[in-house]
């Protein structure tokens, strides 16, 4: 699993073993489908969302079969409790105008605009998430073939392609800032002020300091960039199992959420073909 997946189930888990120590029993093999539902209504209590408790739930479910191989309990009672369910949410995106003032908006003023530009640029060209774009390294960006190579979840690789826009953003970006900025050793694509590999955080605030900029919705987020990337490509003509191996998805089923968005392209289709269209 991914080193922020590890992170999660850790923090999950850390997060019951402080809330058992004040209110479980002496024991772990002492826990009772009653006593998980008493942790699940405090999750719930401290407004976590189904998404989150379903998460959590999981981290519980996992450690407790492991307690059973290791023979330290008998039973999971946590293998009796369903998770919450998850309402589909359908992703926020950005209309193709909104996304073209974004990947303006860094200018001359900003310190580093040529480094923003190339960003959001390939964020949108490619539909890489944050952890993606971060892990790149300037051999994984093959400009004069267009496609650059990805390293997802569960350390699968993927090749993206770079369209015109992001090409031309990133041949600016290598050639006229990133030397003055990069350290002589650093193989990363993307670098600080002070040369080291940008984080999620800077990004996150990137991000959302150019789309405040355009006046955009305070939600925007990086993974706004990946949304809207999906929703235009279906928009576009581009087949859902394509769509799947570019945006790296283990699942089908997480890809065929964007079908929920393109209202355009249904209404369009119904007008074409409804014999009372």
């Amino acid at each position: 699993m991914s080193l922020n997946t590890l992170k999660a189930y850790t923090a999950d888990l850390k997060r019951f073993a402080d809330w058992f120590a004040k209110h479980g029993p002496p024991s772990l093999s002492d826990v009772s489908l009653k006593l998980l539902g008493e942790y699940l209504d405090d999750l719930y209590a401290a407004e976590l969302s189904a998404t989150s408790i379903a998460r959590h739930l999981v981290s519980i479910r996992m450690f407790f079969r492991y307690l059973m191989l290791e023979g330290v309990v008998a039973e999971s009672a946590a293998e009796l409790i369903e998770s919450p369910k998850l309402w589909q949410r359908l992703p926020s995106v950005l209309s193709p105008e909104q996304v073209d003032r974004l990947l303006l908006a860094p200018d001359p003023t900003d310190r580093y605009y040529l480094r923003d530009r190339a960003i959001l640029c390939l964020m949108y060209a490619t539909g890489c998430r944050t952890s993606e774009v971060i892990g790149l390294a300037q051999k994984d960006v093959r400009l004069e073939e267009n496609f650059c190579r990805v390293l997802g979840k569960g350390n699968k690789e993927r090749l993206v392609s770079l369209n015109p826009v992001a090409r031309a953003a990133l041949e600016s970006y290598l050639k006229h800032e990133r030397p003055t900025i990069a350290r002589p050793d650093s193989e990363m694509l993307f670098v600080s002020r002070s040369g080291r590999p940008l984080t999620r955080i800077m990004i996150w605030n990137l991000v959302k300091r150019y789309a405040a900029r355009i006046g955009a919705s305070s939600k925007v987020s990086p993974h706004t960039l990946r949304h809207s990337f999906a929703t235009h490509m279906l928009a576009g003509g581009a087949e859902i199992r394509a769509l799947q191996e570019i945006l790296g998805h283990a699942s089908i089923r997480t890809t065929q959420r964007y079908t929920h968005v393109d209202h355009s392209r249904l209404k369009a289709i119904h007008s074409a073909h409804h014999p009372r269209g």
